[in-house]
């Protein structure tokens, strides 16, 4: 296999844990371990306390898979299979899936893996843009002029990473309805769910809907514990969840012992863990509301409707990866250039689920003010 650079990750690597302020970042504030044990019901914490750290059941913990079945009704957990985050799963389904003579549509701008993985099986890839003048909206028309009789797979991610945007209930049955008349299976990348900013708009997840949808989740994003590496997906064919096991032996195998029970832990939680992300959402993006009003001459900006990031337009000639290299150098505040996902429009990520946002906006916004 032949895979290109992954730019937004090359670009974290240089700068994610040297910068003091990630004002880009995808996840939510990350838990103390302190804080996350306290939460421990007594079955999960005699499980931690007499843990040895041997090998795990491949396909994860019956515990945990049971947990997160719960995450979608009418599942069981044997239609649950879990892997060291979402990043295995996508590259482990589209390896099972796709190969050569194969065709997959996959919205853009979106996280590189979504596309470059399926494009590294041999697949021909169909990039379906999503456009800042339609709000970021997703069109199902768009999509089916995208299908060809060779499409297997169609990838979306909703809420959306960068955009923050979220289809209506009607617009998102009409997607899974259409892959399911033309006979493609849909991955939905479902890792920001529940962090919509209006609850009413939470759509259901793509594998309630069809039988041949994938709903990928993951730890890092609600529940704020990327450090964990647990991911999983979610699809009632269970022929492919085997395929995608056996590959998996190849990979990692099974998951950490200790984060498998971590992540029982928040999940049997999960409200009180939720309650804590969509506060900090909340708070964070009043501020941000407040700041591109004032500097409406500066940025444009499409409120995101779920999620924990945005995809701001910056005004001015200057090109934006010239404005964040400038931003992370003087002040230290990092935000991620639209470059990296090949995207044009002088746009970049911002990042809602941080503690330091206040401070890391008051110093954007002072750089601003400075190199007007």
């Amino acid at each position: 296999m032949r895979i290109p650079d992954f730019k937004l990750e090359r670009y974290f690597a240089r700068w994610e844990f040297a910068a003091p302020y990630t004002l880009c970042s995808s996840d939510i504030e990350g838990w103390k371990m302190k804080e996350l044990l306290a939460l421990a019901d007594p079955d999960a914490l005699g499980r931690w306390e007499a843990l040895t750290l041997g090998y795990t059941e491949a396909p994860g913990l019956p515990a945990l898979r049971d947990e997160i079945a719960t995450l979608y009704p009418g599942l069981s957990s044997d239609e649950v299979l879990t892997f060291a985050g979402a990043e295995e799963a996508v590259f482990i389904l589209m390896n099972v899936l796709l190969g050569p003579g194969d065709h997959a549509v996959v919205t853009w701008p979106g996280y590189q893996s979504l596309y470059e993985v399926a494009r590294a099986t041999g697949a021909d890839v169909t990039l379906l843009p999503l456009r800042e003048e339609d709000g970021w909206a997703f069109d199902v028309e768009a999509l089916r002029r995208a299908l060809t009789p060779s499409t297997k797979l169609v990838v979306v991610n909703f809420p959306h990473n960068p955009t923050g945007a979220l289809p209506d209930l009607a617009t998102f049955q009409a997607l899974c309805a259409l892959c399911d008349e033309r006979g493609i299976h849909l991955l939905s990348d479902e890792v920001y769910r529940l962090l919509e900013h209006d609850a009413s708009a939470r759509l259901p997840a793509a594998v309630s809907l069809s039988p041949r949808a994938f709903s990928l989740g993951v730890m890092s994003k609600a529940f704020g514990l990327a450090g964990l590496r647990v991911g999983w997906l979610a699809c009632r064919d269970v022929d492919v969840l085997r395929r995608c096991m056996a590959y998996k032996d190849y990979t990692t195998i099974c998951n950490s012992a200790p984060s498998e029970v971590l992540s029982l832990i928040a999940l049997r939680a999960k409200e009180r863990v939720l309650a804590r992300s969509r506060a900090l959402l909340a708070s964070n993006l009043a501020l941000l509301d407040d700041f591109f009003a004032r500097h409406a001459d500066t940025f444009h900006w499409v409120r995101p409707r779920a999620g924990s990031v945005a995809f701001p337009r910056l005004l001015r000639e200057q090109p934006v990866a010239h404005f964040t290299d400038a931003l992370v150098q003087r002040e230290g505040v990092l935000l991620l250039p639209g470059d990296v996902y090949d995207f044009p429009g002088n746009h970049f990520r911002l990042g809602l689920g941080r503690t330091s946002l206040p401070e890391a906006l008051s110093r954007l916004e002072r750089f601003v003010s400075d190199t007007r």
